[in-house]
């Protein structure tokens, strides 16, 4: 009973993050102008059991990773609406790319639990797999697009290292990105509902691993 009061306050605060993620979706398959602003409030909202828990958590560093992880997160998210005047994919592969570099920080330096399981191979042949099918459609991208893949394909990986919330948030956040590839680059290839399966496969991997991370943190300063 003591430890599910003490944890009451984290599940409250994802609430409305919650709660914007599924408006956020819904507007998209409706098509709504509404969809933009309330994306522009996700990873706010997802801040807000970080900022419940910093003093449960003893390891400043992880803290920075974190935050820092969702704040890049945002403006890869914001970049079309930020930039108006500048191309607005090589500033979300750039925005996305510092924020997965700080997720793998974390989860090497702060949240690894066990050893790389060996299906985690997998996340290997999905980047030989992406390069070679959306390469020939990236055109002066393709450098940036396997960099970027390689480095989500790793954080996948190193997840799997990590709380289990981690690991299958990780494989999501790879799943959305692997579907708004797709729809960047081939996009006569995907129906229309793929935009609101991309948003819902990020706002699941996204929360997924900002939960995990802070239940193995938390447990940790205890």
């Amino acid at each position: 009973m003591q430890r599910r009061r003490q944890l009451d306050p984290l599940l409250w605060a994802f609430l409305p993050y919650i709660a914007v993620s599924v408006t956020h979706v819904v507007l998209l398959s409706l098509d709504s102008p509404a969809a933009g602003p309330t994306k522009l409030l996700l990873m706010p909202l997802l801040a807000a059991p970080v900022l419940v828990s910093l003093r449960r958590i003893r390891e400043r560093a992880a803290q920075a990773l974190i935050l820092g992880a969702l704040a890049f997160s945002w403006l890869g998210d914001s970049a079309g609406a930020l930039f108006p005047a500048a191309p607005e994919v090589p500033l979300m592969l750039m925005f996305f790319g510092i924020a997965h570099l700080a997720y793998i920080t974390l989860f090497i330096r702060h949240l690894a639990q066990r050893r790389m399981p060996r299906w985690a191979l997998v996340y290997a042949g999905w980047w030989v797999a992406m390069v070679a099918f959306v390469g020939p459609h990236a055109g002066g991208l393709l450098i940036a697009v396997a960099f970027y893949g390689l480095v989500l394909g790793a954080t996948a990986a190193f997840s799997t290292r990590c709380h289990p919330r981690v690991a299958i948030g990780g494989a999501f956040f790879l799943a959305s990105d692997t579907v708004l590839a797709l729809r960047l680059f081939l996009p006569d290839s995907l129906p229309a509902w793929s935009s609101p399966a991309i948003m819902a496969t990020y706002t699941i991997g996204q929360g997924l691993i900002i939960a995990g991370a802070l239940i193995a943190l938390r447990k940790r300063g205890a």
